[in-house]
């Protein structure tokens, strides 16, 4: 997958927008970030993933699913777009655009 996989399913959502976060492609919804590209051009950053969740992932698929110090205590995994598929990265975000999206926008797309 690419940023631009990611970008393509996302951008279907309602609410979905492109942006930036520090400087790298990002995906935000109402202004908050659904998930970013990092620095590195692989790795997708994804929030919205409890530390318990992310700690089973990392275990059970350690080529796709990682972090590093800097996102210990935030609720975040990082994903390699490399090694990913679209129904690798689907589920997580489309639970974080739930998050982020209004009620309406989440109902009318339900019932869409």
């Amino acid at each position: 997958m690419t940023f631009d996989d990611v970008r393509a399913l996302a951008l279907a959502w309602p609410e979905v927008e492109d942006g930036t976060s520090y400087g790298t492609s990002a995906l935000k919804v109402r202004n908050k970030m659904l998930a970013r590209l990092k620095e590195d051009g692989d790795s997708l950053v994804l929030p919205g993933v409890p530390p318990d969740e992310r700690a089973m992932l990392v275990e059970s698929r350690p080529k796709l699913f990682y972090f590093t110090d800097h996102y210990r205590d935030y609720s975040i995994v990082l994903l390699r777009l490399s090694e990913a598929r679209a129904a690798d990265v689907a589920p997580l975000l489309r639970r974080q655009w739930r998050a982020l999206a209004s009620r309406k926008a989440v109902a009318a797309f339900d019932c869409g």
